[in-house]
């Protein structure tokens, strides 16, 4: 039978993934220009104002009233062009898809609460914080049993591997431990672009820089003859992740038009647990949860700024009294963000050279496929 690829020439290049991951960065940018003023729009008639976080700058005072859930804005932009571009029929991009609408549906929840907590007069605390990381956990322990009874290639479910060797598989003694291990980089994903999302395009931009690095790799280990060269394991099918992270490379860049300074939206838990969580189950299912650790290098510091200023002033609080923990604090204030704000750097200015370190942890990251 005469297929359309074999009658129209021209449409043989949506076999490429190279075209079609080009399509889904397109479309999510203007899926994302489109639908992005109609729900700042929204938001605003709505009055959705999530408020400015306790500990942050008095330079951000004047944000109390942008509009927030704006990470609705990035969800449509990603999973629309991701489904009409990749192939329906692969188990990696589902599965992307499935924690990326988890995560944002755990953020959603948290932000309309915060939203009705506010308008009823109480103390604005949104979800708490044990129910989310039992939303967190939970889908992690589901993805875990999922890939361990049902392997999306041929390589052991359970499996990992390192950065800078070639064809070192990683398997633990008991394979159950797979799961607490899938759970904990998920979970640990989301909150660190939760956490890092405290400046006006900050996690949009790096989010985009690591979306566009993973799809690189995407790419490669889906593809026999590229992986053979490059001495990394091929992973059947795991090229089609390259359609769905450069769907969400295209959706933060078209956000980041609305939030780049002075932000129109910001995306509140909505956005940034969705898109810590679509990093992070990328990362799990390329078998690459250690290579994240240097894509999102950023992330990961900001996330240990938060660690480290909170366990020494319980620890100086607990041994040398309040008064002392408060006045020798690590940093000025965490995340580490806010801490070279209040060093005199201009808000603007931590955001771009944020972007650039994420720009060198990406090239670090890459240099991986090589120096083995």
């Amino acid at each position: 039978m005469t297929s359309f690829a074999d009658s129209w020439g021209v449409l043989r290049v949506f076999n490429y993934i190279t075209f079609r991951s080009a399509g889904a960065a397109v479309s999510a940018i203007l899926v994302a220009f489109i639908v992005g003023p109609a729900v700042i729009k929204r938001l605003r008639a709505l009055r959705v104002r999530q408020g400015i976080r306790e500990g942050t700058p008095d330079t951000h005072a004047g944000k109390g009233h942008t509009p927030t859930m704006g990470g609705i804005i990035i969800l449509i932009a990603a999973i629309v062009p991701t489904l009409l571009w990749v192939r329906l029929t692969n188990r990696y991009v589902w599965i992307a898809l499935f924690v990326t609408a988890w995560m944002g549906g755990i953020g959603f929840l948290d932000d309309y609460l915060k939203l009705k907590q506010k308008r009823e007069g109480k103390k604005n605390e949104g979800l708490v914080e044990r129910y989310k990381l039992v939303g967190q956990i939970s889908l992690g322990i589901i993805l875990g049993l999922y890939l361990w009874h049902f392997p999306l290639s041929t390589l052991p479910g359970t499996s990992t591997t390192l950065p800078f060797y070639k064809y070192v598989l990683i398997e633990p003694k008991w394979a159950w431990l797979f799961v607490p291990w899938v759970a904990f980089i998920l979970t640990a994903s989301s909150n660190a672009v939760n956490l890092t999302d405290g400046l006006d395009g900050l996690a949009p931009g790096l989010v985009a820089i690591a979306a566009a690095t993973f799809a690189i790799f995407a790419y490669i280990f889906g593809r026999i003859d590229t992986s053979q060269h490059l001495l990394v394991f091929y992973l059947r099918g795991a090229g089609e992740l390259t359609v769905f992270c450069s769907a969400l490379f295209g959706a933060t860049i078209g956000f980041l038009w609305f939030n780049a300074h002075p932000a129109e939206v910001f995306m509140g838990d909505t956005g940034s647990l969705a898109l810590g969580g679509a990093l992070g189950s990328v990362a799990i299912l390329l078998k690459s949860e250690f290579l994240l650790l240097l894509i999102g290098g950023v992330f990961v510091v900001e996330t240990m700024s938060v660690i480290l200023q909170r366990g020494m002033f319980k620890y100086r609080r607990k041994r040398y009294g309040v008064e002392y923990a408060q006045q020798n604090r690590v940093f000025r204030r965490a995340p580490l963000h806010h801490h070279f704000e209040l060093s005199g750097w201009p808000e603007t200015k931590v955001v771009v050279r944020f972007w650039i370190l994420g720009v060198f942890c990406a090239f670090i990251a890459l240099s991986t496929l090589k120096l083995r």
